[in-house]
């Protein structure tokens, strides 16, 4: 399958509601976080997809920006690139 292909059966779309199904770690991309595997979301917090895409070097992998939820006031952190096992759209996630 294509890049155009998966577009066409993407998983999620721009304005999503969505939960992180895992912890998200840093990979070492992650402006502002100080440790590469440092922690930007817990599973279960939730999130809204802005954005999604196909991987550069691999067009059959999905990609999904996501900006969570990080703080009481639910502001939203800066978009995190999420595949898409490590989303969800339960509201219960076993952390």
């Amino acid at each position: 399958m294509s890049g155009p292909e998966i577009m066409d059966n993407i998983q999620y779309k721009i304005g999503d509601m969505v939960f992180a199904a895992e912890d998200i770690l840093n990979d070492g991309g992650m402006p502002g976080i100080d440790q590469e595997d440092g922690l930007i979301a817990v599973a279960g917090s939730r999130g809204v997809v802005v954005h999604f895409g196909v991987a550069e070097m691999d067009e059959t992998q999905e990609i999904y920006l996501v900006q969570f939820e990080n703080g009481p006031d639910g502001s939203l952190g800066a978009p995190v690139g999420c595949l898409p096992e490590e989303l969800t759209q339960d509201v219960t996630v076993d952390a």
